[in-house]
């Protein structure tokens, strides 16, 4: 079959809305990866319902053309970089919110709501989704695919913990459902957790069914600096033993905060005295139901960072705190405009992150690297600004890195995916076994290999 009918039959598919080669989006052909690879799909369609996708899939299949699923394209490893003739299945158009259960604090959604487009429409209800990775942009099925955490993770958890039930269209056009509004079961496999996080590899998400929870009153945001950063570290796990359950524990280093302060002109009130003598810093936001909790809640968590070497702690009025906390989320373009090379997110049992940073200053001394870092500390999701513009100079400090973590019990992503970018790194260090076990899997799933190849354990090149 030539080009010409192959165009033909993709816009009877979806009414049209299409793209073909030499005339796509630019947009569409890339997510943030600092990484990025030219690759020309043969189509790009944007389909507007789990049949008109399950229709598209099953195109594929027949003509053994590599299907691309994509979000907003806010990834960061090159999740979505198309294939080369391949065709990308983008779903901008399926963004509803298709139902509400206030009662059972439940939403099912299509993949291509927005998170903020999803608590714009729960305003009112008294629920929110709560998960926040920080790009308010991102599509629910990217965070799906990826199983995307943020800085609420801490005490809210990740998006798996969030996901009750999935309807998902498999590489031969079958439609399938998983899970269900309910908070659990016990009844076979749980196909729905195996495949949150599968970066896309396994099926296409045409629908999710999202637990919700309440929205807290009254919150406070505090910054609290330090002297170094191993006392900000050392700090995080006495916060949360204390039973004071914040809702962000994040940490800056001072270079961060310098570029977060200049680049959006923040106003916190830190002394000048204290900022020359800080190393790094803390974020605190606690969240309550009472002013009096939220009060006695600020007492105690000022009481344990003082004890803990704090130099001074700033509980930040309204807009201050929003601000901050905005900065925060915008750290990965701070970093991308001062020419970093490399962002990593690599995860380590939160104990261990003194000792995993400490491992990151030697290592970047040794291999000629400048890091400045943030992250999630509450959880040990540590965000790495990587620069060494030699790429050999570079893998090989990064490949040291992730070693270093998985040393500690970690993982090479914490939530961004492996994608293209840490599928190398992925597949030098893991298990063989476990690698092994899970192409298994994704044989069964997708025995021809077209669905989302070339990233994740797949160790074919793109030509």
């Amino acid at each position: 079959m030539d080009d010409t009918q192959r165009q033909i039959e993709l816009k009877e598919i979806v009414n049209g809305d299409v793209t073909f080669a030499g005339a796509h989006a630019e947009s569409d052909l890339h997510d943030e990866s600092l990484h990025q690879q030219h690759r020309e799909p043969f189509a790009v369609a944007r389909p507007h319902s789990s049949d008109e996708v399950a229709r598209l899939v099953a195109w594929a299949h027949r003509h053994d053309v590599p299907v691309t699923p994509r979000g907003s394209g806010t990834g960061l490893s090159g999740g979505v970089t198309p294939v080369n003739g391949g065709l990308v299945i983008c779903f901008d158009q399926m963004r509803d919110v298709l139902r509400v259960d206030v009662r059972d604090h439940v939403a099912v959604v299509q993949p291509g709501i927005t998170l903020r487009e999803l608590n714009e429409a729960l305003l009112g209800t008294g629920l929110h989704y709560p998960v926040y990775p920080g790009e308010l942009s991102g599509s629910l099925g990217g965070n799906v695919n990826t199983n995307a955490g943020g800085m609420r993770a801490v005490r809210h958890g990740v998006t798996r913990q969030h996901v009750l039930g999935l309807e998902v269209v498999l590489m031969d056009g079958t439609v399938l459902r998983t899970g269900g509004p309910v908070v659990k079961t016990s009844s076979g496999y749980d196909l729905t957790q195996l495949l949150i996080g599968s970066e896309g590899t396994l099926a296409l998400v045409t629908e999710v069914t999202l637990k919700l929870s309440p929205v807290f009153t009254y919150s406070a945001t505090m910054l609290i600096p330090f002297s170094d950063l191993q006392a900000v570290t050392r700090v995080v796990p006495t916060l949360i033993s204390s039973g004071l359950s914040p809702s962000i524990l994040e940490y800056l280093d001072v270079l961060t905060m310098a570029s977060l302060s200049s680049g959006t002109d923040l106003q916190l009130g830190v002394s000048p005295d204290v900022a020359e003598a800080a190393a790094a810093y803390l974020i605190v936001v606690l969240e309550t139901r009472t002013p009096e909790q939220l009060e006695g809640d600020l007492m105690s968590a000022a009481a344990l960072v003082e004890d803990a070497g704090a130099l001074d702690v700033y509980v930040l009025e309204g807009a201050a705190a929003t601000k901050l906390i905005e900065a925060r989320e915008r750290a990965f373009w701070l970093a991308k405009a001062a020419g970093a090379d490399d962002i990593i997110d690599i995860v380590v049992p939160r104990s261990t992150v003194p000792e995993f940073l400490e491992s990151v200053g030697e290592l970047a001394t040794h291999h000629g690297a400048f890091v400045a870092g943030c992250g999630h500390v509450g959880d040990g999701n540590i965000h790495l600004s990587v620069f060494q513009p030699d790429a050999k100079k570079r893998d090989e400090f990064l490949l040291e890195l992730f070693r270093a973590g998985l040393a500690l019990g970690g993982a090479v992503s914490g939530e961004h995916g492996l994608g293209v970018d840490k599928r190398g790194p992925y597949l030098a260090l893991a298990d063989p076994a476990l690698v092994e076990l899970q192409r298994k899997i994704k044989q069964v799933f997708d025995p021809k290999g077209l669905l989302n190849p070339f990233r994740h354990l797949d160790a074919r090149e793109d030509s």
